[in-house]
């Protein structure tokens, strides 16, 4: 029961937060704000009944908004006007809905594992510091500029002669007091300052301080209108891409990164089927696109969630403030509102997730690269990078493997990397050899043309190679083996093919090395035990 009781107290300090923000976004997009709110009601729903993430909060968010701006900018509307607008944004959230519910079916939720965790925790680092930044206009009562994020700090520091002194009071304080209340974990700490920011701009004399308020927000409940022209959908069809690709972005970018920090585990299919039924469901009630934010996640799990109920709470008690309460949040200060997103993602800018690689060893860059790409390219360019930095990681590991050369432990049949290992000792008259990464063409000649030259270094007349780490073998790389076949036996030698999987055989045998392939063992003992009694013959 406190469960549940914890659970609806965060769902209520989500409400009073998404309530402004989708008025903000669906203005970002020149839409009603209407939309936005019955999109998060519906698509939070709809989200509850598929997706499995404890705090994600599915509603319209600042990166999609920004996007759908554009992409309804790039559409030529004509003499409709308003209407045709709003009928491409629309069939926008639709299709972005059935293209999440085709790559759920597909079942290429896997895609997202090609973001490594220091690249996804730094895009994390990178979005929340462009949300905080972003904040500062609302902080400092002065209008948001044009431009990146960039653009958006400087102009702000620069007119810092001109910032409002009772915006900026209003908006420290409820800061100060939400950092405060973190020191009580169980206490709704948005929620309260929320009603605190409610009770102070009903006060007299509140609004002679020309502290700017959310203002109202009708909730829009219409059947949905869908463009009649084949030949508009099909404008429409190229757009619903990027916008699917930043929302699953952003959307497992923030449930990957808090289920990561709390050990939960997520099905990426799963919650791209979730995501679909989202976005199918708020354009059904012609709503905007929707995915799980940032700010939003983050100021759920701040705010005590510990389970989806949450987020179905808030949809709920968004659906009654829009209803019943409008005029009530209505005079929720602006500045306090920026302060509860600020207060979310202060734990977001720890500098652990950038130093713990450098500890490791490994990936020292991914994370501050990937996190300097979304703050100066944006969160959708920024995102390319990101992927683009994985899979050039990925890559690069792949082409340039470590050898190790292996020797026996002792008289038993382990056979270990000598550098590593120093009881292990080479066998006699031959030389083992392992390639730290699967062999495939973009690797094969080099390190094979590696292992010839330390073979003749080492003047052994037969080389074992384990190929434990090749499950397969491309033409390249069967061409390779098969030139350091005959390259060993031009020098009367011999190449015995160690811990061979039968795909890697198969492989062999169409490719001529039958006698390659026959001879391949399933483990490196047998290989050595062959070498030493069968010895080929020069």
């Amino acid at each position: 029961m406190a469960g549940l009781a914890r659970n609806a107290l965060a769902g209520l300090a989500m409400a009073g937060l998404m309530l402004p923000e989708a008025v903000a976004y669906a203005g970002i997009a020149g839409l009603a704000p209407g939309r936005a709110l019955i999109a998060a009601v519906v698509g939070g729903l709809a989200y509850a009944l598929v997706g499995r993430s404890r705090f994600a909060v599915v509603s319209p968010t600042s990166s999609s908004a920004a996007i759908l701006a554009a992409s309804l900018a790039s559409l030529a509307t004509g003499q409709a006007g308003a209407a045709m607008l709003a009928a491409n944004a629309t069939a926008l959230t639709l299709l972005a809905g059935a293209l999440f519910l085709a790559l759920a079916a597909a079942r290429l939720g896997s895609l997202a594992g090609f973001v490594a965790r220091p690249v996804l925790r730094g895009f994390a680092l990178g979005l929340a510091l462009t949300i905080i930044i972003r904040q500062l206009p609302a902080l400092t009562g002065l209008p948001a500029p044009q431009g990146s994020v960039g653009v958006v700090g400087w102009t702000i520091l620069r007119q810092a002669g001109q910032w409002h002194g009772a915006t900026l009071a209003c908006g420290l304080g409820a800061l100060a007091l939400l950092l405060l209340l973190r020191r009580w974990p169980g206490v709704p700490g948005a929620l309260i300052v929320l009603v605190l920011g409610i009770a102070a701009a009903s006060l007299p004399g509140f609004a002679a301080l020309g502290v700017a308020q959310a203002g109202p927000a009708p909730l829009l409940l219409a059947a949905p209108v869908l463009p009649g022209d084949p030949a508009q959908w099909l404008r429409l069809v190229p757009l619903a891409a990027p916008l699917v690709l930043i929302l699953f972005a952003e959307s497992w970018g923030t449930m990957r990164s808090l289920a990561l920090a709390r050990g939960d585990t997520l099905d990426a299919n799963r919650e791209l089927a979730g995501l679909g039924l989202a976005n199918a469901a708020a354009a059904l009630a012609q709503g905007v696109p929707v995915g799980a934010g940032f700010s939003a996640g983050s100021a759920n799990a701040a705010s005590g969630a510990n389970s989806r109920v949450a987020g179905v709470f808030a949809a709920l008690a968004l659906l009654a403030l829009a209803l019943w309460a409008g005029p009530l949040t209505a005079r929720l200060p602006q500045p306090v509102l920026a302060a509860v997103v600020v207060a979310a993602l202060t734990h977001a800018l720890s500098p652990a997730p950038l130093l713990r690689p450098w500890k490791v060893g490994r990936d020292r860059w991914t994370a501050p690269v990937a996190a300097l790409g979304v703050l100066t390219l944006g969160v959708l360019d920024g995102l390319l990078l990101a992927v683009g930095l994985s899979l050039a990681q990925l890559l690069y590991r792949l082409a340039h493997p470590s050898l190790s050369q292996l020797g026996q432990l002792g008289t038993s049949h382990d056979y270990v990397d000598m550098a590593a290992h120093d009881t292990a000792r080479a066998v006699g008259g031959l030389a083992i050899f392992r390639p730290n990464a699967p062999l495939f063409f973009a690797n094969a000649e080099t390190v094979l043309g590696l292992v010839a030259r330390r073979a003749q270094g080492l003047g052994v007349p037969v080389v074992v190679l384990s190929l434990e780490e090749s499950d397969d073998l491309d033409t390249t790389a069967a061409e390779a083996i098969g030139e350091l076949h005959a390259t060993l036996a031009r020098r009367g030698g011999r190449l015995i093919l160690a811990r061979t999987h039968d795909r890697a055989r198969a492989v062999l045998a169409a490719s001529g090395l039958g006698d390659l392939a026959r001879d391949a063992t399933f483990s490196v003992a047998d290989a050595v035990a062959l070498a030493q009694t069968a010895p080929r013959q020069a």
